[in-house]
């Protein structure tokens, strides 16, 4: 394509261009100066012999004024690649680092990792330290069920009688607004001393336990004070229990009455808002009181639910589903005269976060209409769980349904669906205040082995949205012994600061009678817990011996991880449990989804892939080969993985033997130890150590200098052979430090990186070793001192060849300052040895260019230069090409690497723009590369994000779930006989007292109070290379606004170089591409679209959802509730004088609790 007729090397109307001479350190000329000379005139190509600048002068012609051909570029890539190695060659120091392990080959030897042994051994390890906790747990539910069935029951016990320590007592002193503070409590609390324990990230105290009673029940009550005076004889076993295991972390009793009794004892940590902590709600509690559950809930929205008592329904579904766990499954359906699902869902679907956040979503939606139609809803509910062609739990089978009171039983409906078996347990809930006849809903629940439930005001709703679980642990305790297994849970966050843990659960169950030849007693009594933190579990893996890329992993039966090095939550909320697929962890594939299935199926199995792997930073996507193998643990539901490349097959291990024997003093008298010391920085160059666990005494620092002095300190007392230090760690880091030493002795020191426009060199190693060249280049580095977590070593271990790194910038923030020459761009490349016959990579070296240096240098090689100095002139008559540097002003000639992100320009005024993702630079460019294949893209979702929380909604609306009355309402008085004034005054008194129930977010007040972030799912694309590897000319067709360009890969680099004409208009603006994370409203993918295509997992093997002897008479007594003109009066003055009454909330127990 001929370009306007001009002297060929001339530019636009401006000053003149000349180009510049090799840059080499100084002060930056502007774009019209020439840089003066410093010396001797330069060679044009310093690092190439001088048969390769031939080609420089017979650099081929074309017609006058035309786009460089294709086998022009070819050759400026060429000499691209050229140079690049030339560089490498000399200051990377690959080949020299070879020789130098060689010749310290008796300083080291050449371990192997054996993947079937390695897996299998930590396998073993963590089924050993699991089933410690077991034998803990079962000493503790057999003790609590002795302690109850020997308890009496006193009906007049009185709270100053039991002498315990309420873990809120401090928090709620502290607080003049405190129920027990007003009301004055008569309990005998203690007042302990605690110390801080590192192991538990808290202060406890080992003598004594602690008692947590939730907000919303009476501490002062019969049951809790009985319940309390039983549980007290659990605290020897408690004590006992550390006493075998010191490492036992967290040993709780979570009451079927709410009460939690936990050792050691720790104060509560008590949220900003009102703590509505309650352990029936917890992921553990649930898990372990009762088999997993097929639940179908129905919503009466006919036209007389409106108002108040449809709002009480919607946050009693809200409520009921934070009652399930990822093995239950659910569905929610309204119904009037019609039956249809509230959200997308046509069919049951797991009860994970992201399905029951729809659910949340959809329920906010429903609205009142139509007459009420029992029939419609439970033959809809039936439906569901007769549906036999999908995934379900296949154990308890429920119906629940909230409505306001109807007069039909829907009888037939029963015997066409679920009599004689009766299969289906029915659980109805009567919402808000009527005067209805409630019996047709007693006399369903209790027909279908149900219960029936009232919850006339918010305040009702927790306590009855969670009784059900009593009744489906019936079945548990009646099977005695055979339902006394341990399970284990999802990883979820601890709640008194423990981080992320997994509990071993056995339920606890009650074995008392009602009297002499009465039958055995069902109720539940709650569960027994036992944390094992995921630190624990982690420490029981090799850390360093698997290379930066190897790595361990777990999962469970639904396919969620318990290990992975991926497994990083940004937010938690005590309310939901971490659940991170294998698959969303990793990057999908079918061969991980067979290696996901064979895990859960409990196989064992080995298999070679090639797969995709995210870097570090997550800004780029490399094609790599990985070895997965993997064994079940024995006595859990887990099953462990063991991930590791080709080239981490063997690893080195330092033997420092010889030289130990020599030093009987400290370790900082061996060889080599000088060299870590700050004083040898300046002629050695910087040193940057791993921060690892090299010795138990070793202070920890964020602060990589500080922790170097803590380390240096520390070795001055410990001796190589302490049984304190962790000698593999050491020595091999002992080791390192020798070897990068030599590499500075026989390469770096005696070469000029400013006559190569180098900023600095580097070498970092397995042994946790970063030492960078020269010491004032530390000042400006700032990769992580872990080798492991710097994603330029772990990328350059994945790829072959010189690996690029531009600075990472982000398009929202300021351009890079090109100031003092501190910008740079890293060049890494792996060190490969092969030890008889073994292969290995133990180390990464590489340059710091120079950005704007470098990109004048590479204007000049991408040039048709002739002369050393002078680039090509062409005149009127001559036929040239345009080329990189001459023609700027006309042609576009970028360094893009393989994510996408640019590199180089030969346009001065993208230099700042360097690191950023390319279509932020010429988004019609890049999506032409992306059209011709040069470019892949990858798309994920990450599901543990973390977003700043949105502008709240609800500004000017009414507190959660209060009913508005009108100015007509208040002037009518009938009105204020009504059920909806009787409402609101429990309402607004609920509120007084448990204020939290008026604020727009419940999840805030039982998460961490310190959160300003909510849990959030971000969609992550990245970009890497294509199939295409040739050079290749295209055209960016868009009429008269056209573009030319040529694209070539680098060879062995991560490198395209593209050559590509400046669009002349803006009318070709297509689509741009986009690289950042975005926010995802819907949660991710489409959720309607996912449960069409489950992925596979497996429910807890056992089930307990029948047994034939279960008595199902207490099945639910209610009676309506009408109100009182007197006592409305009476509220209204109490309210209007500012005195509001302090009830006593009510303890939900059946009856049968007391014994």
């Amino acid at each position: 394509m001929a370009v306007p007729a001009r002297t060929c090397g001339a530019s636009r109307p401006g000053p003149a261009r000349t180009a510049l001479p090799w840059p080499g350190r100084g002060p930056r000329p502007g774009p019209g100066a020439r840089r003066p000379p410093s010396g001797p005139p330069r060679p044009l190509l310093l690092l190439l012999p001088p048969l390769l600048l031939l080609p420089l002068l017979a650099a081929p012609g074309a017609s006058a004024y035309s786009f460089p051909q294709q086998h022009t570029m070819q050759h400026w890539a060429r000499r691209l690649e050229q140079e690049i190695d030339g560089v490498m060659r000399i200051f990377g120091g690959v080949q020299q680092l070879r020789e130098i392990y060689k010749d310290n080959r008796n300083l080291f030897e050449v371990q192997e990792n054996e993947p079937q042994k390695l897996v299998e051994k930590v396998a073993g390890d963590i089924e050993s330290l699991l089933d410690r906790k077991v034998q803990a747990l079962k000493r503790l539910a057999d003790a609590a069920e002795n302690f109850q069935k020997a308890h009496r029951w006193q009906d007049n016990i009185k709270e100053e009688d039991i002498l315990y320590y309420d873990a809120k007592a401090d928090a709620e002193l502290d607080d003049p607004e405190s129920e027990d503070v007003e009301r004055g409590s008569k309990a005998s609390t203690l007042r302990l001393d605690f110390v801080e324990d590192s192991n538990f990230k808290n202060k406890v105290n080992y003598s004594y336990t602690a008692v947590q009673i939730p907000t919303d029940i009476y501490k002062g009550s019969t049951v809790i004070l009985n319940e309390l005076n039983w549980t007290e004889a659990l605290e020897n076993v408690f004590i006992e229990n550390r006493r075998q295991d010191p490492t036992l972390l967290w040993q709780v009793f979570g009451s079927a009455t709410g009460v939690t009794r936990y050792y050691p004892a720790t104060p509560w940590r008590a949220p900003k808002k009102i703590d509505l902590y309650d352990v029936r709600r917890r992921p553990w509690y649930i898990q372990g009181a009762s088999s997993p559950k097929d639940m179908v809930i129905i919503v009466d929205v006919s036209g007389s639910v409106s108002g108040l008592t449809l709002k009480l329904m919607k946050t009693s579904v809200c409520e009921m589903l934070d009652t399930l766990s990822d093995d239950d499954y659910v569905n929610v359906a309204s119904f009037n005269e019609k039956a249809q699902p509230v959200s997308c869902f046509t069919h049951l679907v797991q009860a994970n976060v992201r399905n029951k956040k729809v659910f949340k979503e959809a329920v906010q939606g429903m609205v009142a209409k139509g007459t009420t139609g029992y029939k419609a809803g439970f033959e809809y509910a039936f439906d569901q769980l007769q549906n036999s062609n999908i995934t379900r739990a296949n154990c308890n089978k429920m119906i629940m349904m909230f409505t306001d009171g109807g007069e039909d039983r829907v009888q037939d409906v029963f015997e066409k669906y679920n009599w004689p078996n009766r299969t289906v347990r029915v659980f109805t809930f009567s919402v808000g205040q009527h005067n209805y006849d409630v019996t047709p809903l007693q006399w369903m629940a209790c027909a279908n082995k149900g219960y029936y439930f009232e919850i006339p005001s918010i305040g009702a709703i927790r306590i009855n949205t969670q009784e059900y679980l009593d009744v489906l642990g019936r079945p548990m305790v009646l099977a005695g012994k055979e339902a006394k297994q341990v399970q284990w849970t999802n990883v979820y966050e601890d709640a008194l600061g423990l981080g992320l843990v997994v509990t071993g659960t056995l339920p606890v169950f009650n074995l008392t009678q009602d009297g002499p030849g009465e039958k055995k007693n069902q109720l539940i009594l709650g569960v027994m817990g036992i944390d094992v933190a995921l630190n624990d579990i982690k420490r029981l893996t090799p850390n360093y011996t698997l290379g930066a890329n190897g790595y361990v992993f777990a999962i469970d039966l639904n396919g969620y991880v318990l290990l992975h090095p991926n497994l990083k939550p940004q937010t938690t909320n005590f309310r939901e449990p971490v659940t991170l697929d294998f698959l969303d962890a990793e990057l999908e594939d079918e061969n991980k989804e067979e290696i996901r299935r064979s895990m859960i199926d409990g196989n064992k199995g080995h298999k070679q892939i090639r797969t995709l792997v995210k870097s570090l930073d997550e800004r780029y996507v490399d094609e790599v080969m990985r070895n997965y193998t993997w064994v079940p643990i024995r006595s859990t539901n887990y099953s462990l993985g063991l991930v590791l490349p080709p080239y981490s097959t063997f690893y080195l291990q330092a033997n420092l033997s010889d030289q130990i024997l020599q030093v009987k003093l400290p370790i900082s008298k061996l060889k080599d130890f000088e060299f870590l010391l700050p004083s040898s920085f300046e002629s050695e160059g910087h040193v940057f150590i791993a921060p690892r666990e090299y010795c138990k005494d070793l202070n920890a620092s964020d602060n990589n200098t500080e922790f170097l002095k803590n380390f240096i300190e520390l070795m001055e007392k410990v001796t190589p052979d302490s049984k304190q230090c962790n000698n593999f760690l050491l020595h091999n880091l002992i080791l390192d430090t020798g070897i990068t030493q030599q590499l500075v002795e026989r390469v770096w020191r005696d070469q000029d990186l400013n006559t190569y426009s180098l900023l600095a060199v580097f070498a970092a190693t397995d042994g946790g070793i970063t030492r960078v060249f020269p010491n004032k280049a530390a000042d400006d580095w700032t990769e992580n001192p872990e080798p492991f977590n710097a994603s330029f070593y772990r990328r350059s271990l994945d790829n072959h060849g010189y690996v690029f790194k531009p600075p990472h910038q982000d398009a929202l923030l300021r351009p890079l300052e090109l100031e003092n020459d501190t910008v740079g761009i890293l060049v890494s490349t792996a060190v490969e040895l092969s030890l008889g016959g073994r292969t290995l990579r133990p180390a990464v070296v590489g340059v710091k260019l120079d950005l704007e240096a470098w990109a004048e240098k590479f204007k000049v090689l991408a040039s048709n230069r002739t002369h050393q100095d002078q680039p090509q002139k062409c005149g009127p008559s001559s036929h040239c090409e345009m080329d990189c540097e001459v023609n700027n002003e006309d042609l576009l000639c970028v360094l893009i690497d393989d994510g996408g992100f640019l590199v180089l320009s030969n346009q001065n005024h993208q230099w700042d723009q360097v690191g950023r993702f390319f279509s932020e630079v010429d988004a019609n460019l890049m999506l032409a590369l992306y059209n011709n294949s040069f470019y892949t893209r990858k798309e994920s979702y990450d599901y543990q994000a973390a977003c700043a929380p949105q502008p709240p909604g609800n500004l000017g609306a009414a507190p959660r779930g209060v009913f508005v009355p009108t100015i007509a309402d208040f002037l009518n008085l009938a009105w204020w006989t009504s059920a909806a004034a009787w409402s609101l005054f429990q309402q607004l008194l609920y509120g007084l007292i448990y204020h939290s129930w008026f604020q727009a977010d419940p999840a805030e007040a039982e998460g961490n109070p310190e959160a300003r972030e909510s849990s959030c799912v971000m969609k992550q694309t990245q970009y890497y290379f294509g199939s295409v590897n040739a050079s290749y000319n295209a055209i960016i067709d868009c009429g008269n606004c056209s573009r030319l360009f040529h694209a070539q890969r680098l060879t062995n680099t991560n490198l395209l170089f593209v050559v590509a004409e400046k669009p002349l208009c803006s009318q070709c603006e297509g689509g741009r591409l986009l690289q950042k994370e975005t926010h995802c409203p819907a949660d991710g993918p489409e959720q309607c679209e996912l449960v069409q295509r489950p992925r596979y997992r497996r429910g807890p093997h056992i089930c307990f959802d029948y047994n034939a002897t279960e008595d199902t008479s207490d099945c639910g007594r209610g009676a309506s509730f009408p109100p009182s003109l007197g006592v409305l009066v009476s509220l209204q003055l109490l309210l209007l004088l500012g005195l509001p009454p302090r009830p006593q909330p009510q303890v939900h127990a059946h009856a049968s609790r007391r014994v």
